[in-house]
């Protein structure tokens, strides 16, 4: 969702009143609700004309939406048993639905990192990798940079060699995962994990603790670490983003973070992000980048990885198209 999405949505959630409004944010998940409520926050004001014309926006599109089906789970359910019998529906429903009861890992994602670190933290890695494959890469990212380097090192080596999670691998954590588990011997193994998770999860972690994780499998398993590296995607490959990508991207990046981001790049991506800018925008942006005094790496990364988590929100919306090292595709 753009900022002005974001905007219409707080205006709309502001109209609406505290207890629907409350309502609604039932329905978002973590991230949606912190967006969302940031954005409230913010605007202290909104002209009449913006409310009215988010209003009338918003009654055409609800206009054009109905609700075909109370229940679509007990919908599809009904549907599939009554035209493939019960053994062969079962089978189905487990597949589409799977995953459905989620609600142990979802209360998670509602945690600060540190806490859920500190609840992980005593638990075998086998164990640590299987919770964090559910999560945000950023989140599994933060949670991880709170454990010792040697802990850290060895839940990602599982992470990347992971095909699948069974239900009886989170019975260790039955207190925390009790909601995962009900009915979940019925449950099908999910496909989570793998290399390319291991690399979004390393993507957000900074310079320093990737290339610690990655001296470790690589000192464990050097075909797995070259297949989890090519499968990152850094702030240099956005050299392979067509020029319409590009344009996507700074349309949504503001010009001080590009600033700062820059101070970091190759001359090829410097000149890659100039050829798709405006002539005068372009002197503009150098000017800046030839002014700026020293600015900490960390700052640099940051703002680099703000840039790339905006790459990977366009490439999911298809605005963008990613390829990390290697020949597959990854979004």
């Amino acid at each position: 969702m753009d900022d002005e999405g974001l905007e219409d949505s707080a205006i709309l959630l502001m109209s609406l009143g505290e207890e629907e409004a409350a309502e609604v944010f039932k329905h978002l998940a973590p991230k949606e609700v912190q967006r969302l409520g940031e954005t409230i926050a913010r605007m202290k004001t909104v002209p009449r004309e913006r409310v009215e014309q988010m209003l009338e926006r918003f009654t055409t599109a609800a206009a054009d939406t109905s609700m075909l089906v109370s229940d679509t789970d007990e919908y599809i359910k009904a549907v599939l048993r009554r035209a493939l019998g019960d053994d062969k529906a079962n089978l189905l429903i487990d597949r589409i639905l799977q995953g459905g009861d989620v609600s142990g890992i979802e209360s998670l994602k509602w945690m600060d990192p540190g806490s859920v670190a500190e609840l992980l933290r005593n638990e075998h890695p086998q164990i640590v990798a299987a919770i964090l494959v559910h999560l945000d890469f950023d989140q599994a990212a933060d949670v991880l940079k709170q454990f010792p380097e040697r802990q850290r090192n060895e839940v990602m080596v599982r992470v990347a060699t992971l095909d699948g999670i069974q239900p009886s691998a989170l019975k260790d954590l039955n207190e925390v995962m009790s909601k995962v588990l009900a009915g979940g011997e019925r449950m099908k193994k999910a496909t989570m994990g793998g290399v390319k998770t291991a690399a979004e999860i390393i993507n957000v972690m900074g310079s320093t603790v990737e290339t610690s994780v990655l001296d470790y499998i690589r000192e464990a398993d050097g075909d797995l670490a070259q297949k989890i590296m090519d499968n990152m995607f850094t702030f240099d490959d956005l050299l392979k983003i067509d020029d319409r990508g590009v344009q996507a991207l700074l349309k949504e990046v503001q010009s001080e973070s590009l600033v700062i981001a820059l101070k970091g790049a190759t001359p090829e991506l410097r000149e890659k992000i100039f050829t798709n800018m405006s002539t005068r925008a372009a002197e503009t942006l150098r000017e800046d980048l030839e002014s700026r005094g020293p600015v900490r790496v960390s700052e640099v990364e940051a703002e680099q990885k703000e840039m790339l988590k905006i790459v990977r929100r366009l490439a999911d919306e298809g605005q963008v198209v990613l390829s990390g090292g290697g020949d597959d595709q990854f979004l």
